[in-house]
C-alpha cells in the first residue's frame, strides 16, 4: 500500500520524499539521489507531516535514502540568497529576527523530533554519506543499520554553524561527551568500523545485505506486544535523560502496572 490518502502527495513530491505503508511498517525514502538526498525545508515539512499523520497501526518506521547515499546534508543552495525556488534559505532565517528565526528552526526540528517518540520504533538504513543534517536524521532514529561504506560526519562547525536539528542529544547519549565533542568540532568522517565500535551503528552489513538486515530487525521488533515496546522505549529514554534511581524505579513500577492491567484485560476478553 502506498502513502495514506490523508498526506498530500504534492507535499511529499516537493520535499523529495516517498512514503510506503505496509501494515505495521512505514518506509520513508529520501528521494533526491541526483544531489545525494540533500535536505531542504520542504523535505523537513514532508517528514513532519508524515509524523503527524501516520496512523496508530504503524509500529515501525524505516528511514532510508535513494541511490548511493543516505543524505549529504543541507542543499548547498540554502546558503545563498537565491536558494531552491520557494524554499527559505539561511539568510531568510536572520531576516525574520530572533523570535521569527527561532520559530522557523523549531518547525524544521519537528521533521526529526517525532522519530524519537517512544510510540514507534524507528530504524535508519544508512549507506554512503550521512553528513550534517543527514547524520542528525540517522541519530533521530532508535537504530542505525549501516552499510560498510558509510561515512558519518557532523560538518556544521566547518561551515560556521552548529547542529540544530536535534542531533546533539542522541549523539552524546550514544557515545559520550568527549567523543561527541571531538566528532562535532573536527567534522571528520566516521567510517563503518569505528561507528560500530563506538556505538553509532547497531550493525554493519555489506551493501547487498542492507535490505535483509533491516527486514530482519523490523521482524524482531514487531514480535513483542506494542504496549510492551512503547513502555520499554519510554523507560530507556527516561534512564538516558538522567533520571535518579528513585525516579527510574517509580516509572518502572507505573509502566509495569499499566502492562499488567492491559494483559489482565486481554485475558478477560479471551476467557
Amino acid at each position: 500500500m502506498s502513502a495514506p490518502t490523508t498526506i498530500d502527495a504534492g507535499l511529499l513530491e516537493r520535499g523529495g520524499v516517498r512514503l510506503v505503508v505496509d501494515g505495521p511498517r512505514a518506509t520513508i525514502t529520501l528521494d533526491r539521489p541526483d544531489v545525494l538526498n540533500a535536505q531542504t525545508p520542504s523535505m523537513w515539512a514532508a517528514l513532519r507531516t508524515i509524523g503527524e499523520q501516520l496512523g496508530p497501526d504503524v509500529r515501525v518506521v524505516v528511514v532510508r535514502g535513494s541511490g548511493r547515499a543516505f543524505s549529504a546534508g543541507l542543499d548547498r543552495r540554502m546558503f545563498t540568497g537565491a536558494p531552491v525556488e520557494g524554499e527559505p534559505g539561511l539568510p531568510d532565517i536572520i531576516r525574520r529576527g530572533p523570535e521569527g528565526g527561532a520559530a522557523l528552526i523549531a518547525e524544521f526540528q519537528e521533521g526529526f523530533r517525532w522519530l524519537r517518540d517512544p510510540a514507534r520504533v524507528t530504524i535508519a538504513a544508512v549507506r554512503g554519506h550521512a553528513i550534517g543534517a543527514g547524520f542528525q536524521l540517522a541519530l533521530a532514529c532508535d537504530f542505525r543499520v549501516a552499510v560498510d561504506d558509510v561515512k558519518f560526519s557532523m560538518a556544521e562547525t566547518s561551515l560556521g554553524l552548529v547542529p540544530d536539528l536535534g542531533g546533539t542529544l542522541p549523539l552524546v547519549r550514544l557515545i559520550g561527551y568527549s567523543r561527541a565533542a571531538e566528532i562535532c568540532l573536527t567534522g571528520r568522517r566516521v567510517g563503518a568500523d569505528e561507528a560500530l565500535r563506538i556505538g553509532l551503528a547497531n550493525s554493519v552489513v555489506p551493501a547487498d545485505g542492507l535490505d535483509e538486515a533491516v527486514d530482519d530487525l523490523v521482524a524482531q521488533v514487531l514480535r513483542p506486544m506494542p504496549g510492551a515496546v512503547r513502555e520499554t522505549l519510554a523507560l530507556l529514554v527516561s534512564a538516558a535523560d538522567g533520571a535518579s534511581e528513585a525516579e527510574q524505579l517509580r516509572v518502572e513500577r507505573e509502566a509495569q502496572l499499566r502492562r499488567l492491567a492491559e494483559l489482565t484485560a486481554l485475558a478477560g476478553v479471551q476467557n
